[in-house]
């Protein structure tokens, strides 16, 4: 370690995202000195990381923070990505958040010899006793290797596709049917272009049912308190959508638009897209997952004696489309018209920048108990279900953030304990 002079103080909190804010907004009520570090902008994944139609997936009622409202946007509404942006950097400024723009961190070193981290960037050194990593869990495009590069088609993750106008002439093939691949294939389907979107397991949850939002219906259940995914269920994408105003995604809908459902891409061989056979399946259990949330419901207001419109045909499913009756099972792209892929299949995390030993497992992953790490000083916020099902969504992140606020001041009462001289100790002298 070098031993050149650094600032110091006593948390940094790395990432200037929702999470971050979140963080900072809950030490400074304490009175914990601390500084945020962001690289780009505050919630710059808002601003230009997204497409541009992008809405939050939650009503503005319920995906904020306790201590501020969205200003210009209907409480039953979906706030813009630049509404959500202006929102954190509306209360970076109401609240005078210690937050420094601009600024990358480049390692997260222990102090040699002495207590706390070392934490290095491209504007200087930071020592501080704890590190707070709230850098989030969309950090690294994901892209699997089924296509290669040169096999002659445009190929690009979701989070670089803006909107239509960008794309070539001709077809597109979205492969991943969770929030962002279904808005998007419908966006570009919309625009006049042929899409075949490839859809694997996901959950399928009502917009909306009897008159109430599905983020209150998990809310009134207990849903967003599951503190794991159910089985088999670790990875599976959630298809929901507040574009428009909001509506259920129904991939029956989506068929009868003229998107070409497929199963889950597979392989690729000879210009041909190998598919999962999987396709009815995963459209079976997303209907699952939405019945046993209507059923639930109606349980709930029955119980309750709730006086809330009934909502019959909300149950009712129609037939299955003919892309999904009869799959497709193997697609020449070129053949079929497809000049460009779009992959809606996620991100992956990078912490290589975190050279602390214990904090992450073998696959680079963080290892944490609801955002505290093994190793003291060391916490993480902002990953999906980091306590529970909610921590995702901007209101759940605040609340584990003051979790995570709480485990600190316990560990600063520990660091600030000295033994009083009386009693026998002070006979003892």
């Amino acid at each position: 370690m070098s031993n050149t002079a650094a600032e110091s103080t006593e948390v940094v909190v790395i990432g200037g995202g929702q999470a971050g804010i979140a963080m900072s907004e809950h030490l400074s009520e304490r009175g914990v000195a601390h500084v945020v570090l962001e690289k780009d902008r505050v919630a710059e994944a808002w601003r230009s990381r997204r497409w541009d139609s992008l809405v939050a997936n939650g009503p503005a009622w319920h995906d904020r923070f306790p201590t501020q409202e969205f200003e210009e946007t209907d409480p039953d509404g979906f706030a813009t990505k630049a509404e959500v942006a202006d929102y954190f950097q509306k209360l970076v400024d109401r609240k005078d958040l210690p937050v420094r723009t601009g600024v990358t961190v480049t390692s997260v070193d222990e102090n040699s010899g002495s207590r706390g981290y070392r934490v290095t960037t491209d504007s200087g050194a930071i020592d501080a006793d704890y590190v707070v990593s709230a850098t989030g869990p969309f950090q690294t495009p994901r892209i699997p290797g089924l296509i290669p590069e040169d096999a002659g088609f445009t190929q690009m993750h979701s989070s670089s596709y803006k909107n239509p106008d960008q794309l070539e002439d001709g077809g597109v093939l979205v492969v991943g049917a969770g929030s962002s691949g279904v808005q998007i294939a419908a966006e570009i389907q919309n625009s006049g272009r042929p899409v075949h979107l490839a859809v694997g397991p996901h959950d399928r949850p009502p917009r909306s049912y009897r008159g109430r939002d599905f983020c209150w219906w998990l809310g009134v259940l207990g849903l967003w308190d599951l503190v794991t995914p159910p089985a088999g269920a670790e990875h599976v994408t959630i298809a929901v959508s507040g574009a428009g105003g909001g509506h259920t995604v129904d991939f029956r809908d989506l068929a009868a638009s003229g998107i070409t459902l497929l199963g889950r891409a597979n392989g690729y061989s000879g210009g041909k897209l190998v598919l999962g056979t999987d396709l009815q399946k995963n459209i079976t259990n997303g209907d699952e997952n939405y019945l046993s949330l209507l059923n639930a419901a109606d349980e709930y207001i029955e119980r309750n004696g709730l006086d809330l419109p009934p909502e019959p045909e909300a149950h009712v499913l129609g037939a299955d489309p003919e892309c999904v009756a009869n799959p497709i099972l193997e697609l020449d792209l070129a053949e079929a018209g497809i000049r460009t892929v779009i992959w809606a299949t996620g991100f992956g995390v990078d912490y290589s920048w975190l050279n602390v030993d214990g904090v992450l497992d073998e696959s680079g992953y963080p290892v944490h108990a609801r955002g505290v790490s093994p190793v003291p000083g060391v916490y993480f916020l902002g990953l999906p279900w980091l306590s529970r099902r909610g921590s995702s969504f901007i209101w759940g992140v605040w609340h584990d953030a003051k979790y995570v606020a709480d485990q600190i001041d316990i560990q600063r009462m520990y660091r600030d304990y000295s033994p009083a001289r009386t009693g026998l100790a002070a006979a003892a002298v």
